[in-house]
């Protein structure tokens, strides 16, 4: 077994991969946010409809979606045994202590957010991105392609007219903040990239982002049910 195997089999290793893989997501939620927005012009559709196009059609974002969904599967892989492994170390030690810090309380519940956050990635994708795939929705001309597109702003916006699904989608924004907040301090410091002169930093950027990424998700179905589109 050579070094980088071992590391990677490592509990250090699972740690560094994690991390990893978390600030590649984090970026990549930046983008998405960014298209997503889109939905609020008032188009009919028209610049969702060109970027759903565009992210689904061009190849070199083809392979960089391709390999976001390995990711994803790997990042919820390496939390799921890092979890176990935790667990197993500390066996069924009860402390003396069980009030702690909020941060250790975080890092212990990040398994059970990450769950939450892949289930709403799973339903995520079987109802908007499973859809394109088959190429069961409707065609719709856009100004940027002298072609039809599929109609993706379609069930998206009947989707935010369900109030379950609205709920459902803020709530998963919520858990979605919650993990991020963690995730984005813990990354920096597991790379080994915490420093008295930059973690008030690196924090402050990790609250605005944790705060402001699921917020600016939230958004959109909240002004699609409440404002109406």
């Amino acid at each position: 077994m050579s070094w980088f195997t071992k590391f990677l089999s490592s509990s250090l290793g699972h740690k560094v991969v994690m991390s990893l893989t978390g600030l590649f997501l984090m970026l990549f939620l930046i983008i998405h946010l960014i298209g997503n927005l889109q939905l609020l012009k008032d188009d009919d559709g028209e610049a969702f409809n060109t970027y759903a196009f565009f992210m689904t059609h061009n190849p070199l974002i083809k392979i960089i979606s391709y390999t976001l969904y390995a990711f994803i599967l790997w990042h919820a892989v390496q939390g799921i045994r890092l979890w176990l492994s935790n667990k197993a170390a500390r066996g069924n030690i009860r402390y003396a202590v069980v009030h702690t810090r909020s941060s250790e309380r975080s890092a212990r519940n990040m398994a059970w957010l990450g769950i939450v956050i892949l289930v709403f990635i799973v339903l995520h994708m079987w109802q908007f991105w499973l859809q394109m795939k088959m190429g069961v929705l409707p065609a719709v001309e856009v100004a940027a392609y002298d072609h039809p597109v599929q109609n993706l702003y379609l069930p998206v916006a009947e989707a935010f007219k369900n109030p379950l699904y609205v709920a459902f989608y803020v709530i998963s924004m919520v858990v979605i903040a919650f993990h991020l907040w963690h995730g984005f301090w813990s990354s920096f410091q597991t790379l080994g990239l915490s420093h008295p002169r930059y973690t008030p930093l690196i924090k402050g950027l990790g609250y605005v982002y944790a705060i402001g990424i699921p917020a600016g998700f939230a958004l959109i179905p909240l002004v699609f049910y409440f404002v109406g589109k």
